[in-house]
């Protein structure tokens, strides 16, 4: 088992600061070459003093507020605009940034691209659904309409 800080948000494991241990195949082969975490140490405690006020900075508040954003979150659906052949297929995918654009755009609260979580690579026009992490209590699911740009 190996010590780690993570350094971003993980599904399942926790939250940008936490110092977690994982098996060592999986922090070697995943989370450290992604730079998702870094290897614990003693001096380590500064950083994540660091990383966990940086957090709370970018936190939402409370969870009346992260139950307000995800209302408005759910009533709205975002367009993103992306190159597409003649097919419907795009070419690449919609990222997580363009979704975070799109959203702003739309009128919607600034959010963090790394709180978006996008279950299959959206590679083709039409009606998506992602998942933002609003609150770590709350998720919102948003529709997401994509079309050809």
């Amino acid at each position: 088992m190996m010590k780690l800080i993570l350094t971003h948000e993980v599904s399942g494991l926790g939250t940008a600061g936490d110092v977690v241990e994982v098996k060592d195949g999986y922090a070697r082969n995943y989370l450290v070459p992604r730079s998702l975490a870094t290897p614990w140490t003693k001096g380590g405690e500064k950083q994540v003093a660091a990383i966990q006020k940086a957090r709370e900075t970018r936190a939402v508040a409370t969870l009346e507020e992260a139950q307000q954003i995800k209302g408005d979150l759910e009533a709205r659906t975002v367009t993103v605009e992306a190159k597409a052949g003649a097919s419907g297929r795009l070419f690449g995918a919609v990222t997580t940034a363009e979704i975070a654009a799109a959203v702003k755009a739309a009128g919607g609260p600034q959010l963090d691209r790394r709180k978006i979580e996008v279950p299959n690579p959206i590679k083709t026009t039409g009606a998506h659904q992602v998942l933002v992490r609003v609150h770590p209590e709350v998720q919102a699911k948003v529709g997401l309409e994509v079309v050809a740009g």
